[in-house]
């Protein structure tokens, strides 16, 4: 795949889709390639399906046009996926998937498998958003679409911080800011601010996490009641995980929090352990040092299993 002009010629219907709960990278991708087939090609009928996203993306262009359920019976001549490693974390649009003339998937994660009809997998790309920088071309980046790429850059990089950052997302932004994004409000009011009720729950969490494995890893959890009692929501528990990796002297941290189905397990690595592999290992998936999975059982039940795995790698 060499740009997502060459995919669109001939197409009368495309639908677009990321994965369920879908983060800043998932929004800020889509988003992009759905303001950029909007403009570029308004004889496209484009949808966007994704679960409702978090207030704090609702300023991206077209966000108020996401189309949150699937029950419509559609075929779509083209059907996008992105920021997903598997048809079955697209929840219920994973139907438009199936049903579409042809399907295309344009994704960062280590445990794609190239499950579509076309593949633009880039394991050592920063982000979702910078491969769709790449298909759309510099060209045809206006400033909405400027604006929806450095969301997902900065989101998925941790502000430039984590070590998927390269030297050419950083060429990326300084062209993306150079479109006249406001590029400090961006970065502060989606990554860095949070609610009075985001900053207990974090603090509850640090609070009650322990270390494991001689102190090489740190885990915690939050429960369902927690949640409940903090007024939070899981889309309120990002930053968690992240935090506890930069506790000196860890080299995993593993945060859990409930669901009707189990718990939610997301795990990050400073270099030494392999999150992705253990992902995969119970089903989820994600990047060698950024993964998650679904388990069930009792919490501390879980967080010994995956211990006993870092260990191992450790």
């Amino acid at each position: 795949m060499n740009s997502l002009a060459e995919q669109l010629a001939g197409v009368k219907t495309a639908a677009i889709a990321g994965h369920v709960r879908p983060d800043g990278d998932c929004v800020g991708s889509c988003l992009a390639t759905y303001h950029y087939i909007r403009t570029f090609y308004p004889s496209v009928e484009v949808t966007l399906y994704l679960e409702p996203i978090p207030n704090i993306f609702r300023f991206l262009a077209h966000a108020d046009e996401i189309v949150h359920s699937c029950v419509e019976e559609k075929a779509y001549d083209l059907f996008i996926v992105q920021d997903c490693g598997d048809p079955a974390r697209l929840g219920d649009a994973e139907k438009y998937f199936r049903t579409a003339k042809k399907t295309i998937c344009i994704d960062h994660h280590i445990s794609n498998k190239s499950f579509a009809d076309e593949n633009y997998i880039v394991p050592h790309a920063s982000s979702t958003s910078e491969l769709v920088f790449e298909l759309i071309g510099e060209a045809q980046i206006d400033r909405a679409i400027a604006e929806c790429i450095y969301v997902g850059i900065v989101h998925d990089t941790g502000v430039f911080q984590y070590s998927c950052t390269s030297a050419k997302t950083m060429r990326i932004a300084g062209f993306l800011m150079e479109q006249g994004i406001d590029f400090t409000k961006i970065v502060d009011e989606t990554f860095y601010a949070k609610t009075y009720e985001q900053n207990r729950i974090m603090g509850k969490a640090l609070q009650e996490s322990r270390l494991y494995a001689k102190g090489k890893v740190i885990a915690g959890f939050v429960t369902a009641q927690d949640m409940a009692e903090y007024h939070v929501l899981p889309k309120h528990l990002d930053g968690i995980v992240s935090q506890m990796r930069v506790t000196k002297g860890v080299e995993a941290a593993i945060f859990l929090y409930e669901m009707e189905e189990g718990y939610k397990v997301s795990m990050r690595s400073n270099g030494r352990v392999n999150v992705a592999a253990l992902a995969v290992q119970f089903g989820g998936g994600g990047h060698v040092m950024a993964a998650g999975c679904s388990m069930q059982g009792a919490p501390e039940a879980i967080i010994r299993m995956l211990v006993e795995e870092m260990e191992k790698q450790l």
